[in-house]
């Protein structure tokens, strides 16, 4: 059973002193809402013919396909807003494990949203109803793994929110779906998102387009044989965002700083009441914070994509981020993730870990699989003042 470690060995009191300080500095790193969102014409009437189609007896299940940064989540988080409308919840599938809308990188999700999301360009973390821990931010590495929990998460949307009695004002109406998902298109890319639209068959398919041709996906149902779709509605529009030629727009994101950017908005949910602690302060804060203590025999550490020597494994594992999850009763593959931890300390010859995590101890005390990816630790967690690597410290592994 996980539990606060007692001793501290840090800077308490320094960091007492920060948490005890009255909220006067505001981060710059600190999510602001965006300016407002221009919706295009386009956009407006592509989402109304969905919404138009929740007013049947079954709710719209609609997946946003195409190349990177054509504001596929732009799209699907207005959409789900226009849902909200209608419905008192939308569910949300997150499949872009590399650029998360509700959660940390490296976690495939299902999301029940109940309410508007008033910045659609960066929406706040929330709760997933159910969620996966794939460790890595491309499913490149393994993409049958990566197929097996998106399915299972549909599969748990079809069965709990997809055509259940008395769930809205709809009558026996289940609630809408929107999938959205990477802009990876290409090669085993485009092979992956083939195989997420024939598993779900979803009533409508949206396909953002740019002006560069050759980075599209194809005319048509792509993933059918004679391109031609059945019971699904095929919608294809542009990128929001157009030059005088007509030429696609597209916002170049640092993909890499926005991951780090909702690394840190996480564990930020260790002091729920200091939600304004600086990029530094919240470093510091972190590595004095008493941690949990997981006795290393009750838990089962796995290495996802890559195979680690078993003498190495506790010099792996410190200073990562790691999945915590709760073994599966139907199969060993298909753990549920309930959230993220910080390795502190390892400390083999008491046979314990210490993991630094927002997640609640009643949670904690069901978690018996530790799951180690390839999400990296923000820098600002690493470079505290007063300490020359305070997740490497002699102290970490006797």
């Amino acid at each position: 059973m996980p539990r606060p470690q007692k001793e501290q060995r840090l800077k308490v009191r320094e960091v007492k002193e920060i948490v005890k300080q009255p909220k006067m500095e505001v981060a710059q790193e600190i999510e602001t809402p965006s300016s407002s969102i221009i919706i295009p014409q386009e956009w407006s009437d592509a989402t109304k013919s969905i919404v138009n189609n929740s007013v049947s007896s079954i709710p719209p299940i609609a997946i946003v396909c195409g190349p990177n940064n054509c504001g596929k989540t732009t799209f699907s988080l207005n959409l789900v807003n226009v849902l909200l409308q209608r419905h008192k919840k939308v569910a949300y599938l997150d499949t872009d494990v590399g650029q998360t809308v509700f959660t940390p990188p490296g976690l495939l999700s299902l999301t029940m949203i109940d309410e508007i999301t008033p910045d659609v360009i960066r929406p706040c973390l929330k709760i997933p109803e159910r969620c996966f821990f794939f460790g890595d931010i491309s499913s490149k590495r393994d993409p049958e793994l990566y197929l097996s929990y998106i399915f299972n998460l549909f599969d748990h949307y079809l069965k709990e929110y997809h055509m259940n009695d008395n769930t809205n004002c709809l009558g026996d109406a289940g609630f809408p779906l929107v999938i959205n998902t990477p802009g990876w298109v290409k090669g085993i890319g485009y092979e992956i998102l083939v195989d997420m639209i024939k598993y779900m068959s979803p009533t409508h398919v949206v396909k953002i387009k740019i002006s560069r041709v050759a980075k599209n996906l194809p005319a048509g149902a792509f993933w059918t044989s004679e391109g031609v779709m059945d019971t699904n509605h095929v919608i294809e529009i542009n990128a929001a965002l157009q030059d005088l030629l007509h030429r696609s727009v597209l916002v170049q994101r640092d993909a890499s700083g926005l991951r780090d950017l909702r690394v840190i908005e996480y564990f930020r949910q260790c002091f729920p009441n200091e939600r304004n602690l600086t990029r530094k302060k919240l470093g510091l804060a972190l590595v004095a914070l008493p941690p949990y203590e997981f006795p290393i025999s009750s838990v089962k550490i796995k290495h996802l994509h890559c195979q680690v020597p078993e003498t190495e494994v506790f010099y792996s594992l410190n200073a990562t981020i790691v999945g915590l999850a709760i073994s599966s009763d139907v199969t060993e593959q298909l753990p549920q993730c309930v959230g993220l931890g910080l390795v502190r300390a390892v400390d083999p010859s008491k046979g314990m870990l210490y993991i630094i995590t927002p997640v609640p101890q009643q949670t904690l005390d069901d978690v018996d699989l530790i799951l180690q990816g390839f999400i990296q630790i923000p820098t600002c967690f690493l470079k505290v003042p007063g300490y020359i690597s305070p997740y490497m410290s002699r102290n970490v592994i006797s």
